[in-house]
């Protein structure tokens, strides 16, 4: 068992309970320091002015009426800022107010003297101490208790809990979304040739433990391949030898009927024996990548189906330079146009390069294909006339697919389309992995 159950420090739930409370530590060392640094524990401290004014007022109030205007004259030169004035009895205009600078002067006043806010105008403060005899020390008070950030503890607090909580939230869900994002891009890059990186093992526990299962799965599905591919290899070798002596035999069969049908039979097996093989070996994706002229090698199709007394046209540019697999290629057009031919009269083959896409449609004059039987035609070893017998005109079912994982393989797809106004459009669009050179 785990230590600290669901709340392992390596897991989901561990994490997202330290990420709490991180967040809870980060807003109270923030409140913290703006309460020590603000001090709104102390409202009685007067500011400087009001200070100021108050030990004035006092001062005159213990002093003796003929030498107030000394004294008044005497504060003015020390404190310029504070312009300090002495109002006789009953000519200052004193307003009802209760702010924090009459509350902290009125605490340091003491029995007989009056803190009033005086309605002058001005662009400071004008506060009075009215001494015990009704005469008025104004001055003009800056200034004030620091406010406690923006407008008090409570709205401090909850705009620090929300900074806070947001940015850590931004980066929980980074650190925890990044491993999946990972999972989905490597679930579409999956390959069986090796080639795709394992998977990082990093995150919480249970991330760590997704990716082992899946780095592991990946190995397996590869080796499984692997190995797959070597049995079927071992068993095309190990078959070819009794074909060989079986169409040895068949040779000294005196009757010709049937001596061509049993080497056509003999021969229809190393076809298919070849297919398959053909199909394997692009599973394993082993020829480089390089610039093709795509253009020259679908005019090679062409006029090589041409020689042998079908009717292929090539439409298109006649450059058109690409990097692809070049012997890949070649053979999934011509597995294309071998169905072309079997099924119509009449082929063409068209290259159209439409922005970053290669399209090549195979285009036949045949019966064509119902569009229930489009997708399932792309499986392997399915034939598009289940009801014919296997001959010389028929196919083992492995044309289409083997195009299809071509296409795939180059990062492109396969699609089955009707043509007008009869027979078959098979279109395989291919990424233009550079910018094709056209000529006229």
């Amino acid at each position: 068992m785990k230590p600290f159950g669901f709340f392992h420090l390596k897991g989901i739930g561990g994490q997202i309970a330290a990420l709490v409370l991180a967040s809870t530590v980060a807003l109270h060392l923030v409140v913290t320091t703006a309460f020590l640094i603000s001090r709104p524990d102390r409202p009685d401290t007067p500011p400087d002015g009001a200070h100021q004014l108050t030990d004035a007022a006092l001062l005159l109030g213990s002093a003796e009426a003929g030498e107030r205007p000394r004294l008044v004259a005497d504060l003015a030169r020390a404190f310029p800022k504070l312009g300090i004035e002495m109002l006789a009895p009953g000519t200052a205009n004193v307003a009802e107010s209760d702010n924090q600078h009459l509350r902290g002067m009125r605490r340091h006043l003491g029995r007989g003297y009056r803190a009033v806010q005086l309605t002058s105008g001005g662009t400071a403060s004008r506060v009075g101490v009215e001494l015990p005899d009704g005469t008025v020390i104004a001055g003009h008070v800056e200034g004030g208790p620091r406010p406690w950030f923006w407008g008090g503890p409570w709205l401090t607090a909850l705009m620090t809990a929300f900074i806070c909580v947001s940015v850590l939230g931004l980066w929980a869900a980074r650190a925890l979304a990044a491993p999946l994002s990972s999972f989905a891009k490597a679930a579409e890059n999956f390959s069986v040739d090796g080639e795709a990186e394992p998977l990082p093992e990093r995150g919480p526990e249970e991330i760590r433990s997704v990716a082992r299962a899946l780095n592991r799965m990946h190995e397996r599905i590869a080796r499984l391949m692997s190995d797959r591919t070597r049995m079927l290899a071992a068993i095309s070798h190990d078959l070819r030898t009794p074909i060989t002596r079986l169409r040895l035999r068949a040779e000294f069969i005196e009757d010709e009927g049937n001596r061509k049908r049993m080497l056509m039979d003999l021969d229809q097996m190393r076809a298919m024996l070849e297919s398959v093989l053909s199909l394997l070996r692009n599973d394993r994706k082993v020829e480089a990548v390089t610039l093709v002229d795509i253009a020259s090698t679908l005019q090679l199709v062409a006029d090589q189906f041409g020689d042998m007394g079908h009717v292929v046209h090539y439409d298109g540019p006649a450059s058109a330079t690409a990097a692809a697999r070049p012997d890949d290629l070649h053979r999934g057009v011509t597995n294309l146009v071998e169905n072309a031919v079997r099924f119509g009269a009449e082929v063409t083959i068209r290259l159209d390069i439409s922005g970053t896409t290669l399209v090549i449609d195979v285009e036949d004059d045949g019966p064509g294909i119902s569009d229930a039987r489009k997708q399932e035609m792309l499986e392997p070893f399915v034939r598009g006339d289940d009801a014919r017998t296997m001959d010389e005109s028929t196919g083992f079912g492995l044309g289409l697919s083997i195009a299809r994982a071509i296409a795939l393989a180059h990062g492109g797809e396969l699609s089955l389309l009707d043509r007008n106004p009869h027979g078959l459009i098979v279109r395989m669009q291919l990424p233009l992995w550079q910018q094709p050179r056209l000529a006229a």
